[in-house]
């Protein structure tokens, strides 16, 4: 590991001593998905407590991680809100990239680890921050690019999303990590493959560097810098022994 991946786990490590020790849940900031592989890896042993991890909603890719002590016998919630950025005038407002809400919330001086998922939602907007910081972005976030928006809280408890996905379906010679990525992404296997050997795809979270990786039935496979994909399995076999694939791309 690099020595900022080293930092990361001691830091995690030691989260989940304190909560072992003092017996309170202790929280990480948001992690991505390279930090939320670090801790899955970790060894159990150099763990003192349990932890789950959330970020707002189901497919959420950056989580933030609850450390549990053992005699944890009470609800808790997670430390961050839901903050719904809108534009003051829907008629006039400009698309609005993910990058663009990005770029403005830290712009605003405030550091990305405190930043969960941003959803675009149409000329609309969800960010998960940490508690800590959710009054300031209300308060402060009144443009972005040429928009005037308003920034408010969301109601994190009765919040749904179910994100958008293009069906593809299609033959592939098996159900191999690199034959998926290039049936999703509509590229060959070779060039495909120096994503996973440069540590870019995720399978439900953990770093796969094989490219004979064996993908199963609900597994989400995360590319970094190209998108994310759910395999949903084999539909039929052709005569020639070829598996026919179902896949839904996120968009």
């Amino acid at each position: 590991m690099e020595k900022e991946e080293i930092l990361l786990q001691k830091r995690l490590i030691e989260l989940s001593r304190t909560a072992y020790q003092r017996g309170i849940v202790m929280f990480s900031d948001f992690l991505n998905l390279n930090e939320l592989n670090i801790l899955h890896t970790t060894p159990k042993d150099m763990l003192f407590a349990q932890y789950e991890t959330f970020g707002g909603y189901a497919s959420s890719e950056r989580q933030m991680a609850a450390f549990l002590p053992d005699a944890l016998c009470y609800e808790y919630q997670y430390p961050f809100s839901a903050i719904r950025i809108c534009p003051l005038g829907k008629k006039f407002a400009e698309e609005l990239s993910h990058r663009d809400y990005l770029g403005a919330v830290l712009n605003l001086g405030i550091e990305r680890c405190t930043i969960g998922d941003i959803l675009v939602l149409g000329k609309e907007a969800v960010v998960f921050v940490e508690d800590q910081i959710a009054d300031f972005l209300t308060d402060n976030l009144t443009r972005i690019r040429h928009t005037s928006v308003m920034a408010k809280r969301e109601d994190i408890s009765s919040f749904h999303y179910e994100p958008a996905y293009e069906v593809i379906k299609g033959t592939v010679a098996s159900v191999r990590l690199d034959s998926l990525l290039a049936q999703a992404f509509g590229s060959s296997r070779s060039r495909l493959s120096g994503l996973i050997e440069g540590k870019k795809v995720f399978v439900n979270g953990k770093l796969i560097l094989s490219n004979g990786y064996r993908i199963k039935e609900e597994d989400v496979i995360s590319v970094r810098g190209l998108g994310k994909f759910k395999y949903m399995g084999i539909l039929s076999e052709t005569r020639k022994g070829r598996c026919y694939v179902e896949i839904r791309k996120y968009i």
